[in-house]
């Protein structure tokens, strides 16, 4: 693909979720706009392993490490003192392309804690919604999709939306059906003890286990995960820029390979454009190392808009001269804008996993390599059939722990037909060792963290930046004691399972590690992937996020969250684009 182009209205740096959705939408309007991503695209530039891994919901973890488009990133784990693997993509599309593609929004409350810090109405959860209605095309309530159509919906989806949203009940489970029928049963049966039977099937029967359903709101339940798949094929921020692309040609370039090295400002300050290097895999968080081709520059006639990640952006803000002054004199970096909290403010969630072995086999999985051209990839390709339609999600649960902040379930359980421990170095090709595990991974919301950092490790842009969560730094026993909760409530579920035969063993972290151990090998080994909040609104942003002082720069991606929304990320991500999409169309430029 040739370099940027050398002049539009807007530069977009980074294609994902948020980057994905916002120059869209501005090309949409009129404006001429570059997308700037730093990784390639996975279905073009890749093998035919890269567009199986994207394209093949059931492979996503192959995604993720997929040297073609994974970015390597390392974190620092302060409970155990080592740096743990962080998968990021860097291809079009973002993360968008190796996530698991759950489409999960957030809670009102959390849109009116943002509401009222920034005294913005467009974040009020009213205004949100909206937006959600813009950004989703909900495929998994037919008769609510009919009855929308005459006026009737009390859910809340979003039908005519441009990001399909599906869910994946493949028919070859039913050759495990015994076997998820009873974990069902022993889902509905902890949901419902002490609280009430007929209240809990109420809730069940009511939504039909959809999350997303307003009504559920603050309410546990069993349910199922919605996915950002279009006929059983992953779909996202990729598709979405293509689309308008082909609509708007002259309106929207898009650039792969091209990584951003600085933002450009003209004589009086003004953010201007952005100096790039041209090549593949060039940044060192690649698992391949590239090499440059072409250098070169290009210039916004309006803004250039960060959306390069959690990671990226606070980077490129601080190779740019804004940041924290020390930090940036340490480098030989000049001050432009004094923004300390660049870079600060970083949180994420916790996730762990309790992981048994099944008495046998999955029946399902009978066949499964996991690799283009076996009998269950091939139910795919040809019919849009069989195991691989889901993102391995059997069943799930919303739970609520003892120090949720409010009465919105912080916990979810998501029970995984495989064996996961986190993430590590190669951990996509240990999940399926003898076809006969079942994980419920715990993830805990709601997480009162902020203490995390993104740091540059030198000026050299190609550099990966030096990340510490500083986990369990700041509200720590309360984020431990609910992930433990959470941990304990998933072993309750496999209990009479475990009694009757049908699960053998806990393998991870086993039966013999309870009390103080516990807890202790939770803080060693939990982990997480939804980071943000490192160009945080309030200190670093104003409420549409433009940055502070200097005209001309705005962040739209993960960043800009003060607190941690929800309890997957991406569906935030998805609506707060349309939101600053909306402001910049309504005329607040910086």
């Amino acid at each position: 693909m040739p370099p940027p182009d050398p002049e539009h209205d807007y530069i977009v740096v980074g294609s994902g979720a948020a980057g994905g959705t916002v120059a869209a939408r501005l090309a949409e309007a009129g404006m001429r706009v570059l997308v700037i991503e730093a990784g390639p695209d996975p279905r073009r530039d890749g093998d035919a392993r890269a567009q199986a891994d994207y394209d093949v919901p059931a492979f996503h973890p192959f995604a993720s490490e997929n040297p073609e488009f994974a970015w390597d990133y390392r974190v620092r784990n302060s409970a155990r003192n080592d740096a743990v693997f962080y998968p990021r993509a860097g291809s079009l599309g973002g993360c968008t392309a190796h996530n698991a593609m759950i489409f999960m929004v957030a809670p009102d409350s959390d849109w009116e804690t943002l509401a009222a810090e920034t005294r913005d109405p467009g974040w009020l959860p009213e205004a949100m919604h909206e937006h959600r209605k813009t950004v989703e095309n909900c495929r998994h309530r037919p008769l609510w999709r009919l009855l929308a159509k005459l006026g009737i919906d009390p859910t809340g989806h979003g039908w005519n939306g441009w990001l399909p949203v599906e869910k994946a009940v493949p028919k070859r489970a039913l050759r495990d059906a015994a076997l998820i029928r009873a974990l069902l049963l022993s889902t509905l049966a902890s949901l419902a003890r002490n609280r009430g039977w007929l209240g809990r099937i109420c809730v069940f029967l009511r939504a039909w286990g959809d999350p997303n359903d307003l009504r559920r709101h603050a309410r546990e339940q069993v349910c199922y995960t919605p996915v950002t798949t279009s006929g059983h094929a992953r779909t996202g921020a990729r598709e979405r820029l293509e689309a308008v692309r082909r609509a708007h040609p002259e309106r929207l370039q898009i650039v792969t390979d091209c990584l951003a090295t600085r933002v450009l400002f003209d004589e009086s300050g003004r953010a201007s454009g952005v100096e790039w290097l041209k090549g593949r895999h060039l940044s060192r968080a690649s698992v391949w190392a590239g090499h440059q081709s072409d250098q070169g520059e290009s210039h916004a006639r309006r803004e250039v808009i960060l959306a390069g990640g959690a990671f990226a952006t606070p980077q490129l803000l601080m190779l740019s001269g804004i940041g924290d002054p020390a930090h940036l004199a340490a480098h030989g970096i000049p001050l432009r804008a004094a923004l300390p909290e660049a870079g600060r403010n970083l949180q994420d969630r916790y996730e762990i996993s309790v992981v048994h072995r099944m008495a046998r086999p999955w029946h399902s999985l009978r066949g499964a390599t996991f690799t283009p051209g076996d009998p269950l990839h091939r139910a795919w390709a040809d019919g849009r059939r069989g195991m691989y339609i889901s993102n391995g999600a059997a069943l799930s649960a919303l739970r609520r722990s003892s120090t949720a902040r409010d009465d919105a379930p912080d916990l979810f359980l998501m029970g995984l037909m495989a064996r996961f421990r986190g993430y590590y170095p190669g951990y996509s090709a240990d999940l399926w060792p003898g076809l006969d595990r079942f994980s419920w991974t715990v993830l805990k919301g709601q997480t009162g963290n902020r203490a995390g950092t993104v740091r540059l490790a030198s000026a050299d842009p190609r550099d990966r930046p030096l990340i510490d969560f500083a986990q369990f730094a700041q509200d720590g026993e309360a984020d431990l004691t609910g992930l433990v909760e959470g941990l304990e409530m998933a072993r309750a579920l496999a209990r009479p399972l475990i009694a009757r035969g049908v699960i053998a063993e806990e393998e991870l972290p086993g039966a013999a590690v309870t009390g103080e151990a516990l807890r202790e090998w939770v803080r060693a080994h939990a982990w997480g992937h939804h980071a943000c909040g490192t160009a945080a609104i309030g200190p670093v942003l104003d409420p549409q996020g433009r940055v502070l002082g200097v005209p001309g720069l705005r962040v739209v991606d993960a960043s800009i969250f003060p607190r941690i929304p929800g309890l997957f990320i991406a569906a935030p991500i998805y609506l707060a684009a349309e939101k600053l999409a909306a402001d910049i169309l309504n005329g607040k430029e910086g």
